[in-house]
Order: structure tokens, then C-alpha cells, then sequence
């Protein structure tokens, strides 16, 4: 079996470069992605992007220092997972699935607005998000994933139809129970990496993000999907705007 892919721009956030590769400095407009993968047996999303909150009161919603690290005057009113799934005439509550990469508030923040969805979650990911002392360092939101979805925990590699075309990889480090997502569709597989690899140059030069809650798991993730894309995976990386731009949009298949 196959699944078609696409890729969905989710705005983008505005960031300190040197925050996401090491020895690097100045501002990068981060594209926000989210999937949608249509299989025979239901419909996925991969990651979901922000709340509309973020748009018009993110020091609420986030607190001031990340309101103060980040710049959200590219994420519209249109920018939103609801809305971009709308545009292509996809109905948001008629999502069978939410796999979350992990649930910081660029990938988990727009759950509440895919309502009968279930979240996939690695189990790590999900006892972390739930330690409130864990979670304030780690930096999960409570009103980005409490919306009372169905829960699904995940421990490692998990085939999310039983048929190997998605197929759940762990690629933990970034967060403790981070997970990137491969795709089986007619061209071939894909691996979604989320903030596994945030950029190109992360796998090649191993430069890490600044903030990373096990370097030498993160470190591990990267040889893991180097070892992947030797196979022949195409790999979609997680915030990268050179890459990005170039990337089919919905509802043109990504791949």
C-alpha cells in the first residue's frame, strides 16, 4: 500500500538563527509545516502548526520570553491548520489522526482545532508533557495538546496501518519522546524528520539547535535518518526555508 502526501504551509515564525545551528547568528523566517497523508484506511495529520492565539496574544498564550524570542507577524489569518485544510477542501473534523512530532507549540498547537482526531504520541513525549516540572522545562503547553482527544502512546516504531506505508520512527533528543514519520507513496518513501533536523545543514554538519533536552540522543536521531536517506528516503526537513521553498504545496502531492 501507498499514501499520498501533502504539505501544507502553517505561516512562519520568525527566529534567532543561532537558536537553531550552532555558530550561526541573525534572524530566519521559519517555515511552519504541517502534513496531510490520505490513506485507504484514514486521514493523517503530521504536526498541526500554531493556535490562532499566537497571531493576536502570544505572550498570553506562551509567556513572555518566548513571545519575546520569536516574532509571529508571518503567521496569518489564514495561516492556521483549520483554515489551510479548508482551502483545499478538506474538512478538519473529518481527521481519523493526529501524529504529533512532539508537542511544543509550532507542531501541537493547532490539535484543538482538528477535533476528532486521535494524537499519536510517543509515550515518553506524553509522560514528559504531563510532569509539570518536566514539561515548563522542556517547554510543552498544556493548552496545546489537553483538548480530550483520543490518546494512542506509542513506544518506538509504530506502523500506524499495519501495512508499512506510515510508519511512526523515534528520532528523540530534540524533546524526550520526539518522532519523525516515513511515508510510502507511489514515487517512493519520504521521511517527515519534524525538529529531528530542523535544517539541511544540521544533518550534514551536525550543528545542533541551543535548545535540546538529550544532545547525544538528538545526535543518534541524525545518524539515523543520515542512514535512512542513504537508503534512498527522501527527507523533508523540519524548518528549513531553502528547502521549503521548493516543496509542492497542497493540493499538488508534495512527492
Amino acid at each position: 500500500m501507498t499514501a499520498k502526501l501533502y504539505a501544507l504551509t502553517c505561516g512562519r515564525l520568525v527566529g534567532r538563527l543561532k537558536d537553531m545551528i550552532e555558530g550561526e547568528d541573525g534572524e530566519v523566517a521559519l517555515p511552519i509545516p504541517s502534513y496531510l497523508i490520505e490513506h485507504a484506511k484514514g486521514r493523517v495529520l503530521f504536526d498541526t502548526g500554531m493556535h490562532p492565539d499566537c497571531r493576536t496574544n502570544a505572550a498570553g498564550r506562551l509567556g513572555e520570553r518566548v513571545a519575546r524570542i520569536f516574532g509571529f507577524q508571518h503567521y496569518g489569518a489564514d495561516d492556521d491548520i483549520g483554515s489551510r485544510l479548508q482551502a483545499v477542501d478538506r474538512d478538519p473534523g473529518k481527521v481519523d489522526y493526529i501524529v504529533n512530532s512532539h508537542l511544543h507549540f509550532d507542531h501541537a498547537g493547532g490539535n484543538e482545532l482538528v477535533p476528532n482526531a486521535t494524537m499519536v504520541v510517543q509515550r515518553r513525549e506524553w509522560l514528559a508533557a504531563n510532569d509539570a516540572d518536566l514539561a515548563a522545562k522542556v517547554g510543552f503547553y498544556k493548552a496545546d495538546f489537553d483538548h480530550g482527544h483520543p490518546i494512542k502512546q506509542v513506544d518506538g516504531e509504530h506502523d500506524l496501518f499495519g501495512d508499512g506505508s506510515v510508519v511512526c520512527i523515534p528520532t528523540y533528543g530534540h524533546t524526550p519522546g520526539h518522532q519523525s514519520l516515513k511515508v510510502r507513496t507511489e514515487r517512493g518513501e519520504v521521511v517527515l524528520t519534524g525538529d529531528a533536523c530542523y535544517f539541511c545543514r544540521t544533518l550534514k554538519e551536525r550543528r545542533l539547535p541551543r535548545f535540546v533536552f538529550d544532545r547525544p540522543a538528538m545526535l543518534d536521531s541524525l545518524s539515523r535518518l543520515a542512514a535512512l536517506e542513504q537508503g534512498g528516503a527522501k527527507l523533508f526537513f523540519g524548518h528549513d526555508p531553502d528547502f521549503w521553498k521548493d516543496v509542492p504545496q497542497a493540493p499538488v502531492p508534495a512527492f
